[in-house]
């Protein structure tokens, strides 16, 4: 535990605690136990978002690695420093504590207390929200390809959404499905132009513009979905056996909202340049800020500068805190 600007109140206070396991939560990880703080990271798992991936190419280094590749390297990468404590566990809530720390809680009654905190939470896949969606989910709706796509060999299938995850999606759909449905609400897909590409070239893929999902149907098993045409109003009914969702992200806030400033969406907002939130002593990194690029690489330099910014805060903590008359 690093000791410059006052000593630790008490053994089990840490001097950074850092929530997530994805590129974020890994890099600031590293990045801390080597500047010699005393960390605590929580996590419900490692490799965030990109886990169900089944190929990721622009991770860089790695011309091609898998999302369970990336995961495991991150978990190794972690559990090879010192000065480090893993908690496999999913925070609830952090609340002020006193002498301005902060105090963490876990859904498994974890308490756990440091003197500033690194949020790398990532996000979530958005619902669509209709009819259906929930009823079927597990049985026709999906929203990993990686681990589904080979239940659907032979049948027909639609993807909705079009960003990358999307795309993805159908290109994962690609060697197993009969045939591939992209169902977009506007004119164009907003995909990497590689990934564009790579839709465009298959003949099994068929593009609806302009569409609104709004139901799911099926009896047991989906067995197909409704949609309307934006612009015209008309409905129409597409005979699908499998829904797969890729429509954007929630982030994971929810935990420390009315703490920091968070944007409309909910997204904590970041000061860009070091990684700090409005709250003194939280920084965070990665999906969970309102940085509008949501990449892997990206949310590991995210997580290396938070890890910085939160040294340099520790180590001065005298200079920044407003409770410094508190410590010794």
């Amino acid at each position: 535990m690093i000791r410059e600007g006052g000593k630790a109140m008490d053994q089990g206070l840490y001097d950074i605690i850092i929530i997530g396991g994805g590129p974020a939560g890994a890099a600031a990880a590293v990045y801390t136990t080597r500047k010699r703080l005393k960390t605590l990271l929580i996590t419900e798992k490692f490799g965030g978002q990109s886990v169900v991936s089944s190929s990721i190419e622009n991770w860089i280094g790695e011309p091609t690695i898998s999302g369970s590749e990336l995961s495991e390297r991150l978990r190794k990468h972690v559990q090879a420093q010192s000065n480090i404590e893993i908690e496999e566990q999913k925070v609830t809530e952090v609340v002020e504590g006193p002498n301005c720390t902060y105090e963490v809680k876990s859904d498994r009654g974890g308490s756990y207390r440091s003197k500033a905190l690194i949020v790398a939470s990532g996000a979530h896949r958005r619902r669509l929200q209709i009819p259906g969606e929930n009823e079927f989910d597990g049985k026709g709706v999906a929203f990993c390809s990686t681990c589904d796509a080979p239940f659907y060999n032979g049948l027909d299938v639609a993807v909705v959404g079009s960003g990358n995850s999307a795309l993805e999606t159908v290109v994962d759909l690609l060697p197993y499905a009969k045939k591939v449905y992209s169902i977009i609400r506007s004119e164009k897909l907003k995909g990497d132009p590689i990934n564009q590409v790579k839709v465009a070239q298959s003949e099994k893929v068929q593009v609806i513009r302009d569409a609104e999902v709004k139901e799911i149907v099926g009896n047991q098993n989906v067995t197909g979905l409704r949609y309307k045409s934006r612009k015209a109003g008309e409905s129409k009914e597409l005979a699908v056996s499998g829904v797969f969702v890729e429509i954007g992200l929630i982030p994971n806030s929810e935990f420390i909202r009315g703490l920091v400033d968070m944007n409309e969406a909910g997204e904590i907002v970041v000061d860009h340049a070091t990684g700090q939130t409005s709250k003194i002593g939280i920084f965070v990194a990665g999906d969970v800020t309102n940085d509008p690029f949501k990449q892997n690489n990206i949310a590991a330099g995210d997580g290396a500068r938070a890890a910085l910014s939160a040294y340099d805060y520790v180590l001065n903590i005298k200079k920044y805190s407003p409770c410094a008359d508190e410590w010794e």
